[in-house]
């Protein structure tokens, strides 16, 4: 009784929030003057992928290629943008069903290999309103709880960062309600703890809204944006729920311009989660991450600094897999992960409405241990604290992108 209890306490305030928000903004919904006719957008997005690393584990290098990021988005919108639909339909279920190999990497049951995201990575809908001056948007469906930094997907690399499970909330069945007015932006959702166990696993009903995040932005200048969230994810990596739950915050700084030479962009993010069994925190993680990117010479130049705890979860006879459900006395340390990654993208070229651009990407990994003594040495598993990963291959897109992944209604850019 004490833990519901004190769920339904840790719920208020965001419930409180999104009916006062869905309060003020049940009025007329107005036509927006600058999309005053229907819309339909599709897009097609993949990327051919040839990944070594060494040591991969054991002091053994390992080479891999991939299909990795195969999508097919789509959008469409009423007149007026009153009511929208977008769905991001996901393959690597099917392409990436052994993980891409990517060192640090972590979370549903893959370890140093990012794991393929479900098939239906969004399907969500949107109305909007206005009042008062001030715009608001209720989206449904499942997607992104709106919390910490966009989907690594939408920015300059194609290896994803450690930090991804600290930093983004995704693939929940989620209620979203977000107002802006004037440089600020405030969104509120409920959405289901729990994460996807498969790709092709649908989001657990009797979940939905045991968990909550909030996320304030604001706009400082044009491009550039100041963001703080807080999130509340009920039992995540049990679907049965029982697990451990998890705090989190996230705050971070970005900007972008696009300038007669190209775009530029850059990210400031700090990310930390506690985890909690019925009270006490047990386990702390955190992270630091910038990230630049410029164009230079025709080309797309980028620069990542992370430097990131995660667990060590017990592995099963595959290294790079961790069982599931997970228990807390699997956890068999806390490692550091300190990694630069420097990555080129040249320009697109393209093939009717196909577009093409080669990109290399190379990265150096410093693991060791966060917490000591620990039952888990990155130096011994690993063969070595210096761990190399170059990456090369081609981004294909067919059509624009269809929506911006992850913000939904009011909170697009």
């Amino acid at each position: 009784m004490h833990r519901l209890r004190q769920r339904a306490a840790n719920r208020a305030c965001p419930v409180a929030l999104i009916a006062l928000t869905l309060a003020s903004g049940a009025v007329r919904a107005q036509a927006s003057h600058e999309h005053p006719r229907r819309s339909f957008e599709a897009a097609l997005h993949a990327i051919g992928l040839l990944t070594h690393v060494d040591p991969a584990v054991g002091g053994e290098s390992m080479t891999e290629g991939y299909l990795t990021q195969p999508l097919i988005m789509l959008h469409g919108a009423s007149a007026g943008r009153t009511f929208e639909a977008l769905l991001t339909i996901d393959f690597e279920g099917l392409t990436l069903d052994r993980g891409e190999l990517t060192p640090g990497a972590w979370g549903e049951g893959y370890i140093d290999r990012r794991h393929p995201h479900a098939y239906v990575h969004e399907a969500i809908v949107t109305m909007r309103a206005t009042a008062a001056g001030a715009k608001f948007s209720l989206a449904a469906g499942r997607g992104f709880a709106p919390f910490g930094t966009d989907d690594p997907m939408m920015r300059p690399f194609v290896k994803y960062p450690v930090n991804h499970h600290l930093a983004q909330v995704l693939e929940r069945s989620v209620v979203v309600v977000a107002a802006r007015r004037g440089p600020l932006l405030l969104e509120g959702a409920l959405f289901g703890g729990d994460e996807p166990t498969s790709p092709g696993r649908a989001p657990k009903a009797g979940r939905f809204a045991d968990s909550w995040s909030t996320r304030l932005t604001v706009t400082l200048l044009p491009g550039l944006e100041a963001s703080g969230s807080a999130a509340r994810v009920e039992s995540p990596e049990n679907r049965s729920g029982g697990g451990l739950d998890q705090r989190k915050w996230s705050a971070a700084v970005r900007w972008s311009a696009d300038r007669d030479r190209g775009p530029h962009y850059a990210l400031i993010e700090w990310a930390r989660t506690d985890e909690s069994l019925a009270g006490p925190t047990l386990f702390t993680y955190s992270s630091l991450l910038g990230e630049v990117s410029a164009r230079l010479h025709g080309a797309d130049v980028s620069l990542r600094l992370e430097r990131t705890t995660r667990p060590e979860e017990e592995r099963t006879l595959d290294f790079f897999r961790s069982p599931r459900p997970i228990a807390d006395f699997h956890i068999m340390g806390i490692t550091r992960w300190e990694i630069a990654t420097v990555a080129v993208r040249l320009s697109d070229a393209t093939l009717g409405p196909l577009r093409m651009s080669p990109f290399a990407e190379a990265s150096l990994a410093h693991p060791v241990q966060h917490r000591r003594p620990s039952l888990f040495i990155p130096e011994t598993f690993y063969g070595s604290d210096r761990l190399w990963t170059l990456s090369a291959g081609i981004r294909f897109g067919l059509f624009a992108r269809a929506h911006s992944m992850g913000r939904y209604g009011v909170a697009e850019r």
